[in-house]
């Protein structure tokens, strides 16, 4: 088989702290369809995938004119995990790698998403995590992580914390597969990269705070991006 890309865009129906939150609109789109658009933009994709559980989901992928992967209902529930509904998924797409893009994160642009596919093609790792470098003074469980009680140091030298946002993330199809079934990890499995992008990129919607920031601060993106 030759290389072959493909994104997933997951979507659950059920979720707790923002109901509905994929159909959420955003200045008069819905989130799963933003995704959707920016994943067919990009250009770069041979399949573009919905993963969900719930037939509605279907419709706005038929709609949009991509595909859809109907993930069996106990995949989502709040107990399963994403490392679950990814293998499932898996399991019946073949393709050399698989990229993960979240609806919830809509501040992530078209260039953010090629740079990092293209990034993750030309890498040797298995696993590539988006990150949101925090370059500040942090701690934890009360120590320091990046800095020392000996001295203080101008914050721009620090070494920045990677937060995975997992806004985007790519992953070796084989390599994972492989993990699954020897029961170890496969989100992390093979070589892991992590990946560097905005503090926009990185903003994910889980409460209506958070819709409410990606609101106001969406303009200003689409302007720079003319």
């Amino acid at each position: 088989m030759s290389d072959k890309s493909i994104v997933m865009i997951p979507a659950r129906m059920g979720s707790q702290r923002l109901a509905k939150k994929n159909l959420r609109e955003l200045a008069g789109v819905s989130l799963i369809v933003r995704a959707i658009r920016k994943c067919k933009s990009v250009g770069c994709f041979d399949e573009i995938w919905v993963n969900s559980e719930h037939e509605d989901f279907g419709a706005i992928a038929d709609s949009e004119d991509v595909y859809f992967h109907k993930r069996p209902n106990f995949l989502g529930n709040n107990q399963s995990t994403s490392e679950q509904y990814i293998a499932e998924f898996l399991e019946k797409h073949d393709c050399t790698n698989i990229f993960q893009v979240h609806s919830i994160a809509p501040l992530l642009t078209v260039d953010d998403i090629l740079s990092f596919v293209e990034y993750m093609e030309t890498s040797d790792y298995n696993c590539l995590l988006s990150t949101e470098e925090i370059q500040i003074e942090c701690a934890f469980q009360d120590k320091p992580v990046n800095f020392n009680y000996d001295s203080k140091t101008n914050s721009q030298e620090l070494e920045p914390i990677q937060r995975v946002s997992w806004s985007i993330t790519g992953w070796r199809r084989d390599t994972f597969l492989k993990a699954v079934n020897s029961g170890q990890c496969a989100t992390y499995s093979g070589k892991v990269g992590f990946y560097p992008i905005s503090r926009l990129a990185a903003h994910v919607i889980k409460t209506e705070a958070d819709l409410a920031f990606a609101q106001a601060v969406l303009p200003l993106i689409e302007k720079s991006s003319l």
